[in-house]
């Protein structure tokens, strides 16, 4: 299986503040069988996300929804809200490198089953 990308996969990638010290991303699948594959792949892991967002993975928080289908990431900001130095001030557009994240396939996966 080729990767996909989580933009791809997903209905909808959004991010947004969680406070002026934190943020979200939020993952909206529009089926089980995306939603599954999400949240199986090795690819979505808090060192992963701690890569694109250049900060701690010991501070990066993953949940997983089933019933609703969606995965949540939270994390401290880079910059606190409304800092000299912050770009982004309501976190509105940090879904970005999220949605272009590329999705391995778990391992054994793709095999045939004897």
């Amino acid at each position: 299986m080729a990767p996909v990308s989580i933009g791809d996969l997903a209905d909808l990638v959004r991010s947004k503040n969680a406070g002026p010290f934190w943020q979200t991303l939020d993952i909206f699948l529009p089926d089980d069988a995306g939603y599954r594959m999400l949240s199986e792949s090795p690819s979505l892991t808090e060192e992963s996300i701690a890569d694109l967002y250049h900060v701690d993975a010991g501070t990066v928080l993953i949940f997983h929804l089933p019933s609703i289908r969606v995965v949540k990431i939270s994390f401290p900001r880079r910059y606190v809200q409304g800092g000299v130095s912050d770009r982004d001030m309501h976190a509105g557009q940090q879904h970005v490198p999220l949605a272009q994240l590329l999705l391995e396939a778990p391992s054994g996966a793709g095999r045939k089953r004897e």
